[in-house]
């Protein structure tokens, strides 16, 4: 399906960029190189992470800056994590073929593999409004489901060869949509029926890497390669975009959206990584906020809606929270 149409296409100026107070601390992680990332908050304040290179799942605990550490199979790979509502933690065996749930009191780990080998590598997890896990599957091309209860797992094969299925994001509606990093689409799942449904993006160099979805059903995308932030609305089929303020070497990554619908991304390319937001109310960014450690890249950010911050982590091995004041 292509849009039908581009409604704008605005490069950010002085005249469209506002300064925005945001915050942000960092804590090290003790586990030198091992890139610590993708963060999620339970409900009693730890911020859980994994350590892709170090085979782990850790909280740090922000109150005390303690921080403990569950070890994986060497080779486990963890990409990315989630915590459901009982404090299990989910986590995406990126290299081992896998889904793993942590009880956090046990230390027990139950895996969940994938039914076909193709499918080898389990990229990044979300949750539905019923509890189970939708999650992308990057080099095998796949998006799939999780069961949470009966531990079944569906896959849908995407249709263009080598989309790279990366970013995915559950819409208010249930619907789950996927960013194609390895084209210039983006996909819609109809849930029910368990198909996909690619979306063209105007521009062939376009590679939306991470997305978000407003209560009003707009997706919002990061275009790592050329550095736009993209708007598509399905119901009218046009597309809308913005040049970052870094430009075109912005290379967008980690995505959040805020409590009061405001859009917040990282700019990977500049050193340090730079934290912008954009109001989707007013078409302005927020001005871009330096990341002290110099950030790396940040692969994935999450919102803790109870408190209103942004959770973090960055190739210099550190955990980061961003707040607004």
């Amino acid at each position: 399906m292509n849009i039908a149409s581009v409604v704008a296409a605005v490069t950010a100026s002085p005249n469209n960029v506002v300064q925005d107070t945001v915050v942000i601390r960092e804590w090290e992680v003790p586990w030198a190189d091992t890139r610590p990332r993708d963060p999620h908050t339970d409900d009693v304040g730890r911020v859980w992470f994994v350590g892709q290179r170090g085979d782990y799942v850790a909280y740090l605990d922000p109150s005390t800056g303690e921080f403990r550490r569950y070890e994986l199979d060497a080779g486990t790979g963890p990409h990315n994590l989630i915590v459901d509502r009982d404090g299990q933690v989910w986590y995406a065996g990126n290299r081992a073929g896998h889904i793993g749930r942590l009880d956090p009191s046990t230390g027990e780990i139950v895996k969940y593999p994938m039914p076909d080998p193709r499918a080898g590598d389990p990229h990044t997890l979300v949750f539905d409004d019923a509890g189970d896990i939708w999650f992308t599957v990057q080099r095998g091309n796949f998006v799939g489901r999780l069961d949470v209860r009966t531990g079944d797992v569906a896959l849908i094969a995407i249709a263009t060869r080598g989309a790279r299925p990366y970013g995915i994001r559950i819409a208010p509606d249930g619907t789950p949509w996927i960013a194609l990093f390895g084209t210039n689409k983006i996909v819609r799942v109809n849930p029910r029926a368990m198909t996909a449904q690619e979306i063209v993006l105007p521009d062939s160099r376009a590679r939306p890497r991470r997305l978000e979805v407003t209560r009003d059903g707009v997706v919002w995308l990061g275009d790592y390669s050329r550095g736009y932030l993209g708007r598509y609305d399905p119901v009218a089929q046009s597309y809308s975009e913005w040049m970052l303020p870094g430009g075109r070497s912005s290379l967008p990554y980690g995505m959040a959206l805020d409590g009061t619908g405001r859009i917040w991304l990282v700019e990977s390319g500049p050193r340090p990584n730079r934290f912008v937001g954009f109001d989707p109310a007013t078409s302005t960014f927020l001005g871009g906020t330096a990341i002290s450690s110099g950030g790396g890249t940040v692969r994935h950010m999450y919102f803790d809606s109870a408190i209103g911050e942004i959770w973090f982590g960055t190739d210099t091995n550190f955990i980061g929270r961003a707040r607004f004041e």
